[in-house]
């Protein structure tokens, strides 16, 4: 559970916990100590009493043995008792007794003094209690002197010492673990700044940023100072691959610019000599020609996906893509076979160029007819969608595997159904044309099974 928490608390709660500790320790010696003193001082004070009540019996006492009448002014003996809330009781030897407080108005909880014998200290009902003999004045007679004080009055004060003790500690390691929580925040601020810009470059992708370092030399600086150098190393790394990245992009531009014109050569040749040659002579032309023609359209896709990595935009102009739909249907019509292919295009004009989107609609279409089983319908619409020129490609096939629908659009990426013997560059530049025209390419499932691509353009 601790682990859970962060830092910024686990530095509180342990701060926290050793000022419990170390508070707990000292409320329990102070309390100690100090309940050890306090009952001691009410031995002292009850021992004062009995002392003080002695001397006020011996001062205000008398006995006439001829009448064998005891004297002790009760007012006095009253005061004294109330002074020191305290139990009194005066038996003279003419056996009357005095108790006070009254004992028509003493309560339940007070002791019977008939049990008490003289000359003895002990604990009766809550109370401490000492019993003496008082010799008189006159020297032949004695009374007997009984004082007590409740016990409650040590109890009382010793729980309100524990009650104290006890908040101070409880208030003090909750202050200590407010100030540790403070603390603990301060000390973590520059971390805190560092996790920040951390995912700010992050979220930007751009390591040229450099977190700020701390005033002290501490480890947070140091830290800091290692991400800022690794940051750096990351930037120069970054620059590096960018530069090496551009410059393959721009050979395979430049390559295959530079061979449209041998291959155009080359099929030139090859035609006419297979319309030149019979026999296997003629058939070896034929495969040749064909080969060559494969080669031409695999240099003019890489043509427009290395066109499109170096940011090389083709020349642009409104152009319906309704149209360009339709003709790409019908080049694909001599070699659909089985299959049957439906379109629905209604007008729709875009800015784009119109080879790139001839070759969208054309992969789009190809695609659906290279991975269906003969007798799958595949159908394409284009219509105009909240200002957008909406081009859907659908059919009712097998689908795409989910595992391969994160990867359709990668480059080389081929579904297990191809027969056609495709390159995988096809989904490639579909995507590649979709973005250069500032627009999007979606897939999902077709309503009644099979793939369904959604290509949204901004209109015209």
């Amino acid at each position: 559970m601790l682990s859970r928490l962060s830092i910024r608390w686990r530095l509180a709660l342990g701060s926290a916990l050793l000022t419990l500790v170390i508070l707990l320790g000292f409320a329990v010696v102070v309390g100690v100590l100090t309940t050890k003193r306090i009952e001691q001082d009410f031995d002292v004070h009850v021992s004062q009493g009995e002392s003080e009540l002695i001397s006020l019996v011996q001062r205000h006492a008398s006995f006439d043995a001829r009448t064998g009448a005891f004297d002790l002014p009760a007012e006095r003996l009253a005061a004294f008792a109330s002074a020191d809330h305290a139990l009194v009781r005066v038996t003279g030897p003419d056996g009357t007794t005095l108790l006070f407080p009254d004992e028509d108005s003493a309560d339940d909880s007070e002791p019977d003094f008939g049990y008490v014998r003289t000359n003895q200290t002990l604990e009766i009902a809550g109370y401490r209690i000492i019993s003496r003999y008082v010799p008189l004045r006159e020297g032949t007679y004695s009374v007997t002197a009984l004082y007590g004080r409740r016990l409650s009055e040590v109890s009382g004060t010793q729980d309100r010492l524990r009650f104290l003790l006890g908040v101070g500690v409880l208030g003090g390691a909750l202050l200590a673990l407010c100030a540790g929580l403070l603390i603990a925040r301060n000390a973590m601020r520059p971390v805190t700044r560092l996790t920040a810009t951390a995912r700010e470059v992050t979220r930007t992708r751009d390591p040229d940023r450099t977190v700020p370092v701390p005033h002290a030399e501490d480890e947070v600086a140091e830290l800091a100072g290692t991400l800022n150098e690794m940051l750096a190393a990351l930037a120069e790394s970054r620059a590096e691959t960018e530069a090496m990245l551009a410059r393959q992009r721009q050979f395979v531009a430049d390559a295959s610019h530079e061979l449209r014109t041998p291959l155009t050569s080359v099929l030139a040749n090859l035609e006419l000599l297979a319309d030149a040659l019979d026999g296997e002579h003629g058939e070896a032309a034929q495969s040749a020609l064909r080969s060559s023609r494969r080669m031409r359209r695999l240099v003019a896709d890489l043509l427009l996906l290395a066109r499109a990595d170096v940011g090389r935009e083709a020349r642009r102009a409104p152009t319906d893509l309704a149209q360009v739909v339709v003709e790409a249907a019908a080049e694909l019509e001599p070699v659909a076979g089985d299959h049957v292919i439906e379109v629905d295009a209604r007008p729709a004009l875009v800015d784009g160029s119109r080879d790139d989107l001839h070759r969208l609609a054309l992969n789009l279409m190809e695609n659906a007819l290279r991975h269906t089983p003969p007798g799958t319908h595949v159908s394409a619409s284009v219509a105009r969608v909240n200002g957008d020129v909406r081009l859907v490609v659908a059919d009712d096939g097998p689908g795409i595997a989910p595992e391969l629908r994160d990867r359709i659009f990668e480059r080389f990426v081929r579904g297990k159904g191809d027969r056609g013997g495709s390159f995988g560059l096809g989904l490639a530049i579909v995507r590649a044309v979709t973005r250069s025209h500032g627009g999007s390419v979606t897939i999902d499932d077709a309503p009644g099974g099979g793939a369904r691509f959604t290509v949204s353009l901004p209109a015209e």
